[in-house]
């Protein structure tokens, strides 16, 4: 992959106690081309710092590491999700409070839904990396994608208009793309939609 060109979001959530997390961390810094990983912010606060920590750790100089993201809420959870798996409060609150962990951690971002942007921006700064999943453009000829949207598992999304202008540092787009009559067709609809959406100098 790296071979290729692009750099990696090695999107493996790890989610274990923090000695197993921690030798996962050190085995995924090193390897060609990854610029960004992410651990479960859900293992908790000692997890998140044994991840940091093996970060720090590498032999890599700083500017070369990967960015450390923790997985807030996914968003094919929503409030009733959350209820049924014993977790208080909206996903929204709770996605806010888990980024505020993550960040005490000493994590470089969160991966977090389109409806959390602003709040996360807020709470933990401008430098604080969001990286949003859950992307769904406008179904139509532009876009590659034609009749109805088809129901899938994400509870949360938004446009990727919506998620650039709310402040997301990076977008995760797949199935929009993977699951359209013409990919690249999709490709390129969506990367000229990014472009609108960002502030003109």
């Amino acid at each position: 992959m790296r071979q290729l060109g692009p750099e990696i979001f090695l999107d493996l959530k790890f989610h274990d106690i923090p000695n197993t997390v921690a030798g996962a961390v050190s085995s995924a810094v090193g390897l060609p081309g990854v610029r960004l990983l992410d651990v479960h912010t859900l293992g908790g606060l000692e997890m998140m710092r044994a991840a940091a920590k093996a970060r720090d750790e590498s032999a890599l100089p700083k500017a070369q590491r990967p960015k450390l993201l923790g997985i807030t809420i996914l968003t094919s959870m929503d409030n009733s999700s959350l209820r049924r798996v014993g977790i208080s409060g909206t996903a929204s609150g709770r996605a806010v409070k888990l980024a505020q962990l993550a960040r005490q951690a000493g994590l470089d971002g969160v991966v977090a839904s389109p409806h959390e942007v602003r709040a996360i921006r807020r709470a933990c700064g401008k430098d604080f990396l969001i990286v949003v999943p859950g992307v769904r453009p406008e179904i139509g000829k532009r876009s590659g994608i034609s009749g109805k949207r088809k129901k899938d598992d994400q509870a949360r999304f938004a446009t990727p208009t919506d998620a650039i202008r709310a402040g997301a540092d990076y977008l995760v787009i797949g199935r929009p793309i993977t699951a359209a009559l013409d990919p690249e067709a999709a490709a390129r609809a969506i990367l000229e939609e990014i472009a609108s959406a960002l502030p003109q100098d």
